[in-house]
């Protein structure tokens, strides 16, 4: 998942400070060096543990609607629901009652920007690579994006993609919300799609997702990927080298953003494991503009 935030020091703050995040890299907007892109993982950023931002510390709020992934859910072991809770209320999160959800209890809060998110405690919750430098027991720990729900105006185009070229299956459906699963399910393996035809159509800004990814093993199984979205008429752009993996980019029948992105080469490219997040790493086209880069961005007090 990646979002547009609010100013880049709130949004470390928040994600590594409260939440208990590794910082696994801090680089800038491929599109827009004047901007950070701040990716924070598990200890050792493993795929699937990943929520990225692009931090603007000006702009408006999003709106959360149609054609947008609204919800973020981040998986955490089975009872520790209170104490995030009591950290919550430590640090003065908007958060909401725990509630049940399916085989599991949800604890729904907010980002400091208003980015919808929710906790997810449920008994198949698989650890993630632990990380020291944080508060955050290691027994409560956030572990994975275990699913996201998306909105859309109608189902069947958007439910015959899941269910045709991307592999998932209808695992639930109550009301207007459907869960589809990919391989065996559980963190990591799913994505909720609620349909609203009669709601607000999203609107970018703070608070909002600009997109979310899938994972694919290689660059052949990506090239696969691209070539059979293509020949079901979805515009599908070029292979994008983001340093770290590749990434392709197309929109789902409904509007939301959806990237399928290669597990690798991973975030120990050009740092090791230990020093992951520990300075400003910029892709090779701005290499030659880094003093230019530097000035132009906010200062961030990384701990």
């Amino acid at each position: 998942m990646s979002a547009i935030s609010g100013p880049a020091q709130e949004n470390f703050d928040f994600y590594s400070g409260v939440l208990g995040f590794r910082l696994v890299k801090l680089t800038v907007n491929f599109d827009d060096p004047t901007a950070y892109h701040l990716y924070y993982g598990d200890g050792a950023g493993s795929p699937g543990s990943i929520v990225t931002f692009f931090p603007y510390p000006n702009g408006y709020p999003g709106r959360p609607g149609s054609g947008q992934v609204t919800v973020t859910s981040l998986s955490v072991p089975h009872g520790s629901l209170t104490y995030w809770a009591d950290r919550f209320k430590e640090f003065e999160v908007d958060f909401d009652r725990v509630a049940h959800r399916g085989s599991g209890h949800v604890l729904p809060f907010r980002a400091p920007d208003g980015l919808p998110l929710e906790l997810v405690a449920a008994s198949d919750h698989v650890p993630g690579v632990e990380w020291d430098d944080t508060d955050v027991l290691p027994e409560f720990a956030i572990s994975v994006v275990r699913s996201v729900t998306m909105v859309v105006r109608q189902l069947e185009p958007t439910a015959e993609l899941l269910t045709g070229l991307l592999g998932f299956r209808l695992a639930d459906e109550r009301e207007n919300r459907h869960r589809y699963e990919v391989a065996e399910g559980g963190p990591g393996k799913s994505i909720e799609v609620v349909v609203d035809a009669e709601g607000p159509v999203g609107r970018p800004g703070h608070g909002s997702v600009h997109h979310v990814a899938f994972r694919i093993a290689d660059d052949a199984e990506q090239l696969a990927a691209k070539a059979e979205l293509t020949a079901a008429g979805f515009q599908v752009s070029p292979v994008m080298d983001r340093d770290y993996f590749r990434s392709i980019y197309f929109r789902e029948p409904g509007g939301v953003l959806l990237e399928i992105a290669t597990d690798g080469p991973g975030f120990t490219t050009d740092e090791t494991l230990e020093d992951l997040g520990g300075g400003l790493r910029l892709p090779s086209q701005f290499a030659n503009h880094r003093r230019q880069i530097e000035r132009s961005l906010p200062p961030l007090k990384i701990w």
